[in-house]
């Protein structure tokens, strides 16, 4: 996208959220680093300059000037766990949820991932970006500036590598930045059915290798896309999620997986062991899982929309994260099936009622924190002299609005790579 290169001073501020320092451990999560009356000073994409209002129209008086309001301004949401890239919708599916029927019985039924994979292999690519493209408008409009987009709604070597083409397409198109996963290890297509480690061969033997074959011809300089795999009864078990991601890591890619969203099969204690980047899901993680995570750098990311979106009344045991000094970030995995969600701030109201976060603590994991949870929080998730330009102006001149409303988008302005967005 195109960078403003304009000078720009934002400034009256009610509150600054810097959230400098990086990301925040344990109990310093709800440390948001506040500036009263704060100011920023963004030019050519970057942040030039943080601090008090006064002193910094002082110091830049030629500066094109941007009267806050009285408002708080923070950093961009960085959501670090989606699905975005999908076509077609599962609305039946969540009627057969409401008659009773499991997850894992709608999967069972032929529905769930699979049903996705079929509208989505057969999808035109224009029609796969244009489905695509809406719902990352919708994501950029409440707040969020930079995403992870996962492919594994192909299931197909072909049908993933356009999935990410797809994703690069978009990154081009939409302001709201794209950080890509491959997920080939989504589910176990139904060519494939009762025969998983036939299919994990097939990601370790060919899918793997040809991802990184067409990376480096379509992408070459950018940083290799993650790898991801549902660690999950039903999906790919331990020793074949083990086999994936080390194959992946054997090839440079950076790591993440889906565990404990159903049963505890220790795929967070496998995360922390190979360094994966993060950990996601963790609604069933083990003391000992969340003290393996909390002796790593790998970030734990919850999914609070998920649980909400399955009617399920357990979430990730974000207390236990913090006390173990753990890495928490959140994030929307907004998918066709469980959780078609695509504002940070209804995740940020869920993690408050739901797993006692704090504002200032859902604030940070969605943030800061998150950006670790993509490997970007030295570019982007904070206010910091020589960082991205990434900033949101809200109508509010609280930060605690902010999980304590719900259902309301009380983001003014999105600020992306210095360029103004007005929402409302």
């Amino acid at each position: 996208m195109t960078v403003q290169s304009q000078p720009l001073l934002i400034h009256n501020a009610s509150q600054l959220l810097t959230l400098a320092g990086g990301p925040r451990r344990g109990h310093r999560l709800g440390d948001l680093d506040i500036i009263e009356n704060g100011a920023v000073m963004v030019q050519n994409g970057f942040i030039q300059a943080v601090g008090d209002s006064e002193a910094l129209l002082m110091q830049y008086p030629d500066g094109s000037a941007f009267d806050a309001g009285q408002h708080v301004v923070m950093p961009g949401f960085v959501d670090p766990h989606t699905h975005l890239l999908w076509a077609g919708d599962r609305a039946a599916e969540f009627e057969m949820r409401l008659e009773g029927k499991t997850y894992m019985e709608i999967m069972a039924a032929g529905g769930g991932i699979n049903s996705t994979v079929r509208a989505t292999r057969t999808a035109s690519m224009d029609d796969l970006i244009g489905q695509t493209r809406q719902r990352l408008w919708q994501a950029f409009s409440y707040g969020t500036t930079t995403a992870e987009v996962k492919t594994g709604y192909g299931l197909e070597l072909e049908s993933e590598l356009r999935q990410l083409e797809a994703i690069l397409h978009l990154n081009n198109q939409v302001p709201l930045e794209l950080a890509p996963t491959f997920l080939g290890a989504h589910a176990v297509p139904p060519e494939f059915e009762g025969r998983t480690d036939a299919y994990t061969d097939l990601v370790c033997r060919e899918m793997l290798p040809a991802v990184y074959d067409w990376w480096q011809i379509h992408a070459g300089g950018q940083m290799l896309p993650f790898v991801d795999v549902f660690c999950e009864r039903g999906a790919f078990d331990l020793a074949q999620s083990r086999r994936i991601l080390e194959t992946a890591k054997a090839l440079g890619f950076p790591l993440k997986i889906h565990a404990d969203e159903f049963e505890n099969l220790g795929g967070a204690s496998l995360a922390a062991k190979l360094g994966a980047t993060s950990a996601d899901h963790l609604v069933k993680t083990s003391p000992a899982d969340i003290r393996a995570l909390a002796e790593s750098d790998t970030v734990a990311v919850s999914l609070p929309g998920t649980p909400f979106g399955l009617n399920e009344s357990e979430y990730t045991p974000a207390a236990q994260i913090i006390a173990a000094d753990g890495l928490l970030a959140l994030a929307t995995d907004t998918n066709p099936g469980t959780s078609w969600c695509e504002s940070m701030q209804f995740i940020l109201a869920l993690a408050c009622r739901k797993m006692r976060m704090t504002p200032a603590q859902a604030i940070a994991a969605a943030t800061i924190n998150a950006a670790a949870a993509i490997r970007r929080d030295t570019q982007i998730g904070s206010l910091e002299p020589g960082k991205q330009a990434d900033l949101l102006i809200l109508s509010v001149g609280d930060y605690r609005h902010l999980g304590y409303r719900f259902g309301t988008n009380l983001v003014a302005y999105v600020i992306k790579q210095g360029r103004v967005f007005p929402i409302r």
